[in-house]
């Protein structure tokens, strides 16, 4: 792609999240919405492979019916209310409407289906981009509403648990398991918000780092099925070695970042009396990490038939540039201790 033209489109990315983060009128930040599916677009279609135009196909559907139920619930709210603000949501019809059009937007279950399916249409650049920046927009709307029914939220959070954990335990293709553990991440997110908005921002900025961190190093590997990963001794033994780590890290085992926002949520959710809630959500907990362990044994603990031209590639110079792995991949693996820091930050 041209660089100017992906310059303007990384531009138009970054000012349609920026619009919807500072606007308090629903027309305002829908339009920011828009201008940021627009700009992604052009970027997930730009292979002219069948496949990625069949996830952008399916994408701009999801995302034009998203925002279709938004601007619907949004002028509802008005017509009922004669507020355009994003805080003065009153009226408990146009508020359910607009969470599960938000629901949409992310990729929350039921509604989720699209997320793997798109994923999976991508390479693992637009892919990152998908997973991480296109989630903060909606999260900030969110983040603003008062849901009128608080059952709502944590039947989305749980749904998104247990089908981000059971979608992907039988998947091959990495791009979908990192799809199902986007849903399962936000599953936790959600659940909590309610209770303390700062604890769904410690999850999701913990969700951002972990998943930069493996998109970084499924890239560098070049690979994108679980076979593939078999191959990765011979390109980078040391990165290698620490993957397992970053995905357990995912999964949410101590001493590892993952725990923090694990630990902090299942404890907000005991104190507010959902004791059950806790429980199915740390049970579906070990649902996602069965798979990170399938892809921590194709890592560690397999090697596939190779002869002297396989063995060559770590001999190599590499090509790749390894600081932005090499910070998140600390980030991912070394965040727990500084948790007591983390919070009391959110909480000023």
């Amino acid at each position: 792609m041209n660089p100017f033209i992906l310059a303007i489109l990384l531009f138009g990315l970054g000012l349609g999240t920026a619009i919807t983060f500072t606007s308090s009128h629903w027309l305002l930040a829908w339009m920011g919405l828009e201008m940021n599916t627009l700009a992604i677009i052009p970027l997930m279609a730009q292979h002219h492979h069948p496949r990625a135009v069949e996830a952008t196909t399916k994408y701009f559907l999801a995302q034009a019916a998203a925002a279709a139920m938004l601007l619907f619930a949004s002028v509802t709210n008005a017509w009922i209310s004669g507020q355009w603000d994003i805080s003065q949501m009153s009226h408990p019809l146009p508020t359910t409407i607009i969470t599960l059009a938000l629901a949409l937007k992310i990729g929350l279950a039921p509604v989720h289906a699209w997320l793997p399916e798109v994923l999976q249409g991508l390479d693992l650049t637009t892919g990152l981009i998908l997973s991480t920046w296109q989630k903060l927009a909606p999260f900030a709307l969110i983040l603003q509403i008062n849901p009128s029914e608080p059952a709502l939220l944590i039947l989305l959070g749980l749904a998104s648990t247990l089908v981000g954990g059971w979608g992907g335990l039988n998947q091959t293709q990495l791009r979908k398991i990192l799809a199902y553990s986007s849903i399962a991440h936000l599953g936790w997110m959600i659940l909590v918000l309610q209770f303390s908005s700062s604890l769904t921002l410690v999850a999701l900025l913990t969700y951002l780092i972990m998943t930069f961190s493996t998109f970084l190093v499924f890239k560098i590997n070049e690979a994108t099925t679980i076979n593939a990963l078999a191959t990765a001794w011979t390109k980078t033994p040391i990165l290698t070695s620490l993957t397992p780590l970053i995905l357990l890290s995912l999964g949410g085992l101590p001493p590892l970042t993952g725990f923090m926002p694990k630990w902090f949520i299942l404890q907000e959710l005991t104190k507010q009396g959902l004791g059950l809630s806790a429980t199915l959500a740390a049970l579906s907990a070990l649902l996602s990490l069965y798979f990170y362990l399938r892809l921590s044994y194709a890592m560690t603990l397999t090697m596939s038939p190779n002869n002297l031209a396989g063995t060559a590639p770590w001999r190599l110079p590499s090509t790749q540039l390894t600081l932005p792995v090499a910070i998140s991949t600390s980030m991912a693996l070394c965040l727990l201790p500084t948790a007591p820091a983390i919070m009391t930050l959110l909480t000023l």
